[in-house]
């Protein structure tokens, strides 16, 4: 069976933490900021975890990243 291969587009969005958490950005920050309040657009900036409900799915897709 041939090696499961990592997902191209995944791994552009996500990094791994040293502890092995996934860190994702925020939607909703690619354009129409200037109808965002200050605050959102503070709050989008920032980075975030994956949830846990998640991490499977995406730990199968990004295999080969770890």
């Amino acid at each position: 069976m041939p090696k499961q291969k990592t997902h191209s587009g995944l791994k552009k969005r996500i990094k791994i933490t040293g502890k092995g958490k996934i860190v994702r950005g925020h939607a909703y920050t690619g354009h129409l900021k200037t109808n965002k309040t200050h605050k959102q657009n503070k709050q989008l900036s920032k980075t975030a975890l994956v949830h846990s409900t998640d991490e499977k799915r995406i730990n199968q897709l990004i295999s080969n990243l770890k």
